[in-house]
């Protein structure tokens, strides 16, 4: 079973960027939110294994996405990275402090998001 990852942004241009860099790395289904607000109603009906979000989004911004999905029981486990234009020290740590695991900054390597999500999400071999 392929692990679905979640990725809220509301960038066309970058939701095609990070699907085509997580695609590069073989089996994982993904799953695509324009905004914080359709992630928030996707997420009750799919079980994802990792979240990606952008901060800067309308309606619900990142990070109160990230505060939802690490305040919940259900999926306050589930790893969760944030990829965002803001870079200031003190976005990422809050960031950080609300519970990403991760925090890139655009234009980020898409090397460095592969292999974050291999250290997050292992494939079964």
């Amino acid at each position: 079973m392929a692990a679905k990852i979640l990725i809220a942004e509301d960038s066309p241009t970058m939701r095609s960027l990070i699907v085509s860099t997580i695609a590069a790395l073989g089996d994982y289904e993904i799953v695509e939110a324009a905004n914080g607000f359709e992630a928030l109603r996707i997420l009750p009906r799919e079980k994802v294994d990792l979240v990606i979000t952008d901060i800067n989004m309308p309606d619900i911004n990142g990070l109160e996405l990230v505060s939802f999905v690490k305040n919940n029981p259900n999926y306050q486990n589930t790893p969760l990275f944030i990829i965002s234009t803001e870079s200031s020290e003190r976005d990422r740590e809050k960031g950080m402090t609300l519970g990403a695991d991760a925090y890139l900054v655009k234009p980020f390597s898409p090397e460095e998001l592969q292999s974050l999500i291999r250290q997050y999400l292992p494939q079964e071999v």
